[in-house]
């Protein structure tokens, strides 16, 4: 069922505006307690116009026009796309990288994405690693081990909407560090044990997987570790440091594109999707405390840094529609002593990598280094 629809059947239930309210909010919530790649009726159709040896024409959207790297997906192919060679008023015509599979024709929909690497540390990055599995509190929770010879380990949380591929892109610079790295799933993942209620709780039931994994390092000979979080895996990771019996040994975090208030994701989440109204966003934001219980003068402590005892490197962009900027700003500047704050211009929630590749792993490779 399309917004438009559910919005519209919503306003005309007989039975009174309270229960409208609750479809509505139970609805929105759902697309950020339940994400699913199939929501996004805002994003604009978009097609192939014309394919090069070394350039491809798209769609012009706000994802196609801006800078870094992405990559195209199509039923049967995967597409890496470069700098921006041209824009007019309609379309986007970018480098074409990498072509796998059968290569798009002129009128094929494809979806663009941050998925630029696919596969594993293996095939993706040509790096030596093993599966492991981590005993989490619910049960097995599937993780990538990535060995190298400090005694620092980087302990990577993914986001909503993502799995441990997105780690894939900073595994080559964790081991050029010679860092090793521990890239976990967690509670809800494909392979890894459900949720109770089914549901996410922006990091606050997500944080004991992430202690698991700290367990899961120390016990095979970690002596400190550093967390990296993506979105709500960053929540999580805040949450590890704050609430975790191993918080003396986290040496460091890494948040990129942190989810700082849940309220307001929620919201950002909802218009990112196409949901009509800004009413709707904050009845979603609405449900989704209820829902998941969370507390949220907890959660704004520990988002604040009041707890923070680590170095932090907080990579966030002024242009992020579900994480906003201001919760960045306010937690580098309440915890001046500790955050360094990495501003990503232009970039989308979660994809700053893909926005700065170099930039991006010079910031990283900055902050690590005096933590070896």
């Amino acid at each position: 069922m399309r917004w438009g629809t559910v919005i519209a059947a919503a306003t005309t239930v007989v039975v009174g505006a309270g229960a409208a309210a609750l479809l509505v909010g139970r609805r929105v919530s759902d697309l950020s307690l339940r994400p699913e790649r199939s929501e996004g009726e805002g994003e604009p159709e978009l097609r192939v116009h014309q394919v090069g040896t070394d350039r491809i024409t798209l769609t012009r959207t706000t994802g196609t026009a801006r800078r870094g790297r992405y990559a195209l997906e199509w039923p049967g192919g995967h597409a890496v796309v470069g700098e921006v060679l041209r824009t007019d008023p309609q379309t986007v015509t970018r480098r074409l990288e990498l072509t796998a599979g059968t290569a798009p024709s002129a009128g094929t929909e494809v979806e663009l994405t941050n998925r630029v690497l696919r596969g594993d540390p293996g095939s993706a990055c040509g790096l030596d690693y093993m599966d492991v599995v981590v005993d989490g509190e619910l049960g097995a929770l599937p993780a990538w081990y990535v060995p190298a010879v400090r005694g620092t380990w980087v302990i990577l949380v993914h986001g909503v909407l993502a799995d441990r591929r997105q780690a894939l892109p900073v595994l080559p610079v964790l081991k050029r560090l010679q860092l090793p790295a521990l890239a976990v799933s967690y509670r809800g993942d494909q392979g890894a044990p459900p949720s109770p209620d089914g549901i996410g709780h922006f990091g606050e039931t997500e944080w004991r997987d992430v202690d698991a994994a700290i367990r899961f390092a120390k016990e095979a000979g970690a002596g400190r570790v550093v967390l990296y979080g993506w979105s709500v895996g960053a929540a999580a990771v805040l949450q590890t440091a704050a609430r975790s019996d191993y918080r003396t040994s986290v040496a460091g975090l890494v948040l990129d594109s942190a989810v700082l208030e849940p309220a307001a994701s929620v919201r950002g989440v909802a218009a990112a999707s196409g949901v009509p109204g800004a009413l709707a966003g904050q009845l979603g934001a609405w449900a989704a405390e209820g829902r998941t219980g969370v507390d949220l003068a907890g959660f704004a402590r520990i988002a604040a840094g009041t707890d923070l005892a680590a170095p932090t490197l907080l990579l966030h962009s002024p242009q992020d529609e579900v994480s906003p900027w201001h919760g960045a700003q306010r937690l580098a500047r309440r915890r001046s002593d500790l955050v360094s704050l990495h501003p990503v211009a232009g970039a989308a929630h979660a994809a700053l990598w893909n926005a700065d590749p170099a930039g991006y792993e010079e910031a990283l490779r900055r902050f690590l280094t005096p933590i070896l």
